[in-house]
């Protein structure tokens, strides 16, 4: 093995974003919680995709094949969402899952982990941390 023997330019990427090829004939909207189809494609989350991430921005590929567009996903941060049966006390930190694309519930049931919530903040909504990575090695072990 050689070391380096001089400075070595690499590139790299913004730790908390990534960027996956979208499936064909849909939209992402920039928000939308981000699930993965079974044949490795992005699209607005359905209950049960392994979470990716929140669209950063716009993903239109309505009139694509699969791949042809990326969609930007922010894979890790805290975000406001509103959540279906949250209270005070879920300063407990409970699990957080999406049934769809913008909607969020502490019911496991066939939904996808998104993350844990961090802080309740009102009636119906909470500050929830997300980890993509952490969540599909959580998922597989």
């Amino acid at each position: 093995m050689t070391t380096l023997a001089k400075n070595k330019t690499r590139e790299f990427s913004l730790g908390d974003e990534e960027e996956y090829p979208v499936v064909a004939a849909d939209i992402i909207f920039q928000g939308a919680a981000v699930g993965e189809n079974g044949a490795g494609y992005s699209r607005p989350l359905v209950a049960a995709d392994p979470f990716q991430g929140f669209a950063i921005a716009q993903a239109d590929n309505s009139t694509g094949g699969a791949g042809e567009v990326t969609v930007r996903v922010k894979s890790r941060g805290r975000i406001v969402l509103d959540i279906a049966g949250i209270a005070i006390t879920a300063n407990d930190r409970p699990a957080v899952y999406a049934s769809d694309d913008d909607t969020f519930t502490l019911a496991a049931a066939g939904n996808s982990l998104i993350g844990y919530v961090s802080r309740w903040i009102s009636a119906g909504t909470a500050l929830v941390e997300f980890d993509a990575a952490l969540v599909k090695a959580a998922l597989q072990a």
